[in-house]
């Protein structure tokens, strides 16, 4: 029984030398097509971005056009029409939960706490998709932490949401939040003037923080999660009362949940492609 379990555990996270070049390097130039306008790159560009060469990345190009996964328009490449097809049949979640939960129960042991992963979403909103906690996570965080895998925050008054916020133009914020913001707490922040100044704020430190604002004496601390493109793809975040993750637990906790991100980052995108 132990050598087949062995056996599933090298096939599913095998070491590098298992690790295909020619499909890493692929899948990097499908990365970049999916970073580049409607109108697509030349192969030429996309060598460069990739950092490959360019007769590489003509012939890997040239197989991936022939399996509809990329179209050419001219001299231009663009996502195919497979890429598309496939896309809308794969679980967007549970891969990027499953990679990343080890991840997320490492911080909440650390901090004894709660710990969430989430990822935003085509209404505008974030889908919370993983989450850990800490041995003493009760009381307070019992409701707000508990099984909440599918649920979403109220973006103004949550550190995720925050995040989100602070991705956006303004003119966008001004444009789908309300002048008067609901409050869940007399600390909520209800005024959105006050709102943007704060996402301007959590743009330049690179990370958000609510305290009272959701639920009275809760404490959450939120960090973006970025593709290769800078793009946000989740937001990790961490969640206690505040007589155990106090404002003076701030910058220990940002640093940490930085370091986790930029972990999550490397198993999220693993590349180990050389020319």
């Amino acid at each position: 029984m132990s050598d087949c379990v062995g056996a599933d555990t090298a096939e599913s996270s095998g070491p590098a030398e298992f690790v295909n070049k020619s499909v890493t390097k692929a899948v990097r130039l499908l990365r970049e097509l999916a970073a580049q306008p409607r109108t697509g790159a030349n192969v030429t560009t996309l060598a460069k971005a990739v950092g490959i060469s360019r007769p590489t990345a003509f012939r890997l190009l040239y197989s991936l056009e022939r399996t509809g996964l990329v179209d050419r328009v001219d001299n231009n490449y663009i996502l195919g029409w497979e890429t598309a097809r496939l896309g809308r049949l794969a679980n967007p979640y549970t891969g990027l939960a499953i990679r990343a939960q080890p991840l997320l129960d490492e911080l909440a042991a650390k901090f004894n706490e709660s710990v969430s992963l989430s990822v935003p979403n085509s209404r505008d909103g974030l889908d919370l998709i993983a989450e850990a906690t800490g041995s003493h996570v009760v009381g307070i965080m019992s409701r707000m932490s508990h099984d909440m895998v599918g649920q979403q925050y109220p973006l103004h008054a949550s550190s995720s949401g925050k995040v989100l916020l602070a991705e956006w133009p303004v003119e966008k914020v001004l444009a789908l939040l309300p002048e008067k913001l609901k409050a869940f707490t007399a600390h909520t922040i209800t005024n959105r003037a006050a709102l943007i100044r704060e996402l301007e704020q959590v743009s330049e430190q690179g990370f958000s923080v609510i305290d009272n604002e959701l639920e009275e004496e809760l404490l959450s601390l939120s960090r973006p999660i970025r593709d290769s493109s800078g793009n946000l793809v989740a937001v990790l975040s961490l969640n206690g009362p505040r007589y155990r993750l106090g404002r003076d637990r701030i910058p220990e906790a940002a640093k940490q949940m930085r370091h986790t991100a930029d972990r999550l980052i490397d198993v999220l995108w693993q590349d180990t492609a050389t020319e």
